[in-house]
């Protein structure tokens, strides 16, 4: 039994003080004043914090906690180029220990449902999607992975080097065995699978097709980078002789089970096909910036009735963002493009919860507080120096990442008191370090190293 708090349920109006009964991992009542005498229940003292349904991030690349601050001033395409040799290294044990840090700092930013893309699969170096899933189940967080991939290096016309992309039947074969094993459609279930080819230009449009014919044989979600700078449209132009989403519309690719990566560069008539199709979309505000990729229209995309959510993507285009503060970015975003009214804080709120939600297909069960759905509850705390906010919703979101007082997946405590539960602090930011060393020094001994790669 939570007590005494602020509640903002996004689906309803807030609550300035009231209760949240959590019974067998569900909701089973909230509302104002105080909580009822419930016999045996663990009660929370919720005074001075702001309940809210956890975040959930729609798009990341875990693996990459092992790279940051590489390539500070470089485009996507050059930062990609500067990194695709690097990454060529990694093995199963970089991958356990950066997902370890990785989902950690999302549980200390109120993230409770996280996906990953993951589509770098060197031969030879261990089982690296089940590295990220054992990582999920020791932090605590629901975890959807996207079992990503690339088949079209550089000899092919696209991007990354030839050495990082698999084949075909290689890509189907392991993707379906990712499904067959991991993936728990039940209803609560910590963990789903989805089927990812990493983008246009470095997959061909038979994986493309083929992917989603997976995808929908077996009942699960797509995803991909869609849309994220305008050289995607050109090399899209010139290579497939139309635009990064008519190129999807032909593949089969728009539609309620696929959600986007980015989507910043969307035409008028992309927004009005978004919506018409209930194609989602991952708006990952910090790595837009700071690979200087544009702002996304997510003003024009809610108000056509397209699903939103937030993604603070991968560490290395993204570094040491809390999910949290990519709330307060979407809001300054929207507002430097568009005036102060373009987001609400309330709207950006819904975007870091129901709106992801909905991009995952899980709305009937995560993203709002309401009767039935899944405990996963964030309290933060308002109190302090954000007591001089009266909002205590502007206080969240204006201010950027409030300290986290306790979060909550299915009811269970996996943050208290800025604390992880789950996984040590110590523990969690060693593996990611020593998951940062490792990776230096296999890339380095096959002949490549991060000043190298970022100088040519």
């Amino acid at each position: 039994m939570i007590e005494n708090v602020a509640i903002a349920p996004v689906t309803g109006p807030d609550i300035p003080h009231g209760h949240i009964h959590v019974r067998d991992g569900r909701i089973a009542s909230l509302g104002p004043g105080p909580a009822p005498d419930v016999p045996g229940a663990t009660r929370i003292d919720g005074a001075g914090c702001l309940a809210t349904p956890g975040l959930v991030n729609t798009h990341h690349h875990l693996y990459q906690w092992a790279s940051q601050g590489v390539a500070q001033d470089a485009t996507l395409f050059e930062w990609l180029t500067a990194l695709y040799q690097v990454w060529a290294a990694m093995d199963a044990e970089i991958v356990a220990g950066a997902a370890t840090a990785g989902l950690g700092w999302l549980a200390l930013s109120g993230c409770t449902t996280t996906t990953d893309h993951h589509y770098i699969f060197p031969k030879g170096r261990g089982d690296l999607f089940a590295a990220e899933i054992e990582a999920a189940r020791d932090v605590g967080l629901r975890f959807h992975p996207c079992r990503g991939s690339m088949d079209r290096g550089v000899s092919q016309g696209g991007l990354p080097p030839d050495e990082v992309v698999e084949t075909l039947d290689e890509i189907l074969a392991a993707t379906a065995e990712a499904v067959d094993a991991y993936h728990d459609p039940s209803p609560g279930s910590m963990l789903r699978v989805a089927v990812a080819p990493c983008s246009p230009f470095s997959v061909s449009a038979d994986l493309m097709t083929e992917a989603a014919a997976l995808a929908r044989a077996k009942g699960v979600r797509l995803h991909t980078h869609l849309c994220e700078t305008v050289e995607e449209e050109e090399h899209c132009l010139e290579q497939m002789g139309c635009t990064p989403v008519d190129y999807m519309e032909k593949l089969g690719w728009l539609g309620p089970d696929v959600w986007v990566a980015h989507a910043v560069h969307l035409h008028d008539r992309d927004i009005r096909r978004f919506a018409a199709t209930g194609t989602g979309s991952a708006h990952c505000p910090s790595s837009n910036g700071r690979l200087g990729a544009g702002i996304a229209r997510v003003s024009e995309m809610l108000r056509a009735g397209a699903a939103v959510g937030l993604g603070v993507d991968g560490s290395a285009s993204s570094e040491l963002t809390p999910l949290a503060g990519e709330m307060r970015q979407a809001l300054l975003f929207q507002r430097a493009r568009y005036g102060p009214t373009a987001l609400t804080a309330r709207q950006a709120l819904e975007i870091g919860t129901l709106g992801g939600a909905r991009c995952l297909g899980r709305e009937d069960e995560i993203g709002s507080l309401e009767p039935g759905k899944l405990a996963d509850i964030v309290l933060w705390r308002v109190d302090g120096f954000a007591a001089a906010v009266d909002d205590p919703v502007c206080a969240l979101v204006f201010g950027g990442s409030p300290r986290v007082a306790r979060v909550l997946v299915g009811g269970e405590t996996i943050v208290q008191d800025g604390e992880l539960r789950t996984v040590p602090h110590d523990v969690a930011g060693r593996a990611g370090a020593e998951a940062h060393r490792r990776l230096t020094r296999l890339a380095a001994e096959r002949g490549f190293t991060v000043s190298k790669q970022v100088h040519s």
